[in-house]
């Protein structure tokens, strides 16, 4: 069959007509991706064919988002044309923008806020950014068309990580920050991050006001605040905007609390070049770090700093684009074939809030390196602090914490959780590879993460791997594991269901790999976690950005790992959710 005849067989296959609405033009991308990666870059130019028909979707659908607007713990992620389109982001923004017009009539709001009028709001601004993902650039200008209209500061970062956008609302002093990134979600998607004045994720008590506004304003008349007549153009070719190179504050915000923390950045990276004995690997899947990491090691002249998939690329080649074993094989193999002693390999996702690191032998979640991070702060460099670490995360912190006579803050999933401790606790980290430390962004950072893997390493003359065999040695040793299935309920159907777990209490058995565990304590803060008497553990709870359901388990050994997973998925067999 020639090419031409398969690019039609497809786009029947996929419905691609006239109507935008009735398209699935990401089934056809990844069909095109498929043959592109079996045949060859013939097949490129009828995946840029197919994207100019999904920009064309995303600047004239005039429609309502295929699923309603709802800010979940990190943020509103949705489909790509169908969900984010320049309509749509324009009314979110303005619902964001009736939080700031509202201060006056309810002045509840500046605590949240972190400003105390419109015209402060106004003065210190937004700063803008976006990942890798397609459309980014013209949805920023959707989002720039509104603010500058309301009278707002927009500084303009372009294509950059969530970190490195939180580090500049610091570092600036911005009332708040716009970032469209979906983050770890497949090439289909896009997001729309807001953190308020603190940098960090928005409360609850404001994403919950953003939902409602935003689907007031869909559903209505719109907004005032929004004239969809303009066209919309990408913010770099705005006079009234301030554009800013978004890194150098993030470096900034580093060398500046250098004493809080003790990460040198200068110090790390001098040690680095000069240390022939070491090799950084790392992969940024095609998403923004690709652009960030030669200026993160600017100066360091070396072979030993190797890039990959650092090219931009809006599929992703076709996979999920987060840190995980399966897309941390290249990583492995490029280090394996290295000389030097010490290995540091690590995996970021698009938008930089996530990273995971190997040392070419042994691959380290942030369940462990998070354990690690504070055993490096607090016994390493003498800081003396709590741990926080989100429900779902392995208790190999918490049993650092209890050696040390520290606190352990256990909130639930999602970073915006750790608002209570920021400043107090040296580091917090969650389950799905998101870390941060005192004295840095109360937003997850892969890069802060990458600086405390180069100077544990450096400093300790000692791999990542060989690290954390020390730590286990001493404090015992913890094998966590994570999984999530799709489901076809969600809402109140989905919490009906899950509610059937309520019968694990304390005191009732679970059979885990043949054997009957008795449960010595449940959780319940964040679906439910059940902790056995021999203190493994098994958690099930609602993804809050993904029509899935999660589950998280850690056993003492090896290998009670596949026995716990076992044993969640029997659990949602027996509940009907398989």
């Amino acid at each position: 069959m020639s090419q031409a005849a398969k690019i039609k067989e497809l786009y029947t296959k996929c419905n691609i007509g006239r109507v935008h609405s009735e398209s699935n033009y990401f089934a056809l991308v990844r069909e095109l991706v498929s043959l592109r990666n079996q045949e060859g870059t013939q097949w490129q130019r009828a995946i840029d064919q197919v994207y100019a028909l999904i920009m064309d979707e995303i600047i004239c659908n005039e429609g309502t988002p295929v699923t309603a607007v709802k800010f979940g713990t990190s943020g509103w992620r949705g489909m790509i044309g169908k969900d984010l389109f320049v309509r749509s982001v324009s009314f979110v923004t303005a619902a964001i923008l009736e939080l700031y017009l509202s201060i006056d009539e309810q002045p509840e709001l500046c605590q949240f806020l972190g400003v105390n009028s419109l015209e402060e709001a106004k003065r210190r601004g937004c700063v803008l950014g976006f990942d890798n993902r397609f459309g980014g650039e013209i949805l920023a200008g959707a989002v720039t068309e509104v603010l500058v209209k309301a009278g707002f500061t927009v500084h303009y970062a372009g294509e950059s990580t969530t970190g490195v956008l939180s580090a500049a609302v610091l570092e600036l002093n911005a009332a708040f920050s716009v970032n469209l990134t979906p983050s770890h979600n497949p090439l289909e998607y896009a997001g729309f991050k807001y953190n308020a004045a603190d940098a960090g994720p928005a409360a609850a008590e404001l994403t919950g006001r953003i939902t409602d506004k935003a689907r007031e304003i869909i559903a209505g008349a719109g907004s005032p605040l929004v004239s969809l007549d303009t066209p919309v153009v990408s913010p770099a070719e705005r006079d009234d905007v301030q554009s800013f190179d978004a890194l150098e504050t993030w470096k900034q915000l580093v060398r500046k609390n250098k004493d809080i923390h003790g990460v040198r950045y200068d110090e790390i990276m001098a040690a680095f070049a000069k240390d022939a004995e070491v090799v950084v690997v790392v992969d940024s899947v095609h998403g923004a770090s690709r652009i960030h990491i030669p200026a993160l090691f600017e100066g360091v002249e070396t072979d030993r700093l190797i890039q990959l998939r650092d090219s931009s690329d809006v599929t992703f080649n076709g996979i999920a684009p987060e840190p995980s074993s399966v897309n941390m094989a290249g990583v492995v193999e490029t280090l394996i074939a290295r000389d030097e002693h010490f290995k540091i390999g690590a995996i970021i996702d698009p938008d930089g809030d996530r990273i995971r690191f190997t040392d070419g032998t042994v691959e380290i979640s942030m369940n462990q390196f998070g354990a690690m991070a504070y055993h490096f702060l607090h016994e390493g460099k003498g800081q003396k602090g709590m741990v926080a670490k989100t429900v779902a995360t392995s208790n190999l912190a918490n049993r650092l914490a209890d050696v040390f006579g520290e606190e352990t803050f256990e909130p639930r999933v999602g970073f915006k959780e750790f608002k209570p401790v920021i400043g107090k606790a040296l580091v917090y980290f969650e389950e799905s590879d998101g870390i941060s430390i005192i004295g840095h962004t109360p937003e997850k950072d892969a890069y802060i993460g990458l600086l405390l893997a180069m100077d544990m390493v450096i400093s300790r003359r000692q791999n990542l791997g060989d690290y954390l065999a020390e730590i286990e040695k001493e404090y015992g040793s913890y094998y966590p594991e994570r999984d999530g299935l799709p489901v076809s309920v969600k809402g109140a159907e989905l919490t009906d269901a899950l509610s059937k777990l309520d019968k694990y209490d304390v005191g009732a058995s679970v059979n885990v790999g043949g054997t009957e565990q008795l449960i010595a304590k449940v959780i319940d803060i964040d679906g439910r976690k059940m902790i056995f008497e021999d203190g493994s553990w098994l958690m099930i709870r609602p993804s809050g950005t993904e029509p899935k359901v999660r589950f998280y388990v850690e056993s003492r050994t090896k290998s009670g790992t596949v026995a716990l997973v076992e044993a969640a998925r029997s659990m949602l067999g027996e509940i009907g959710l398989l």
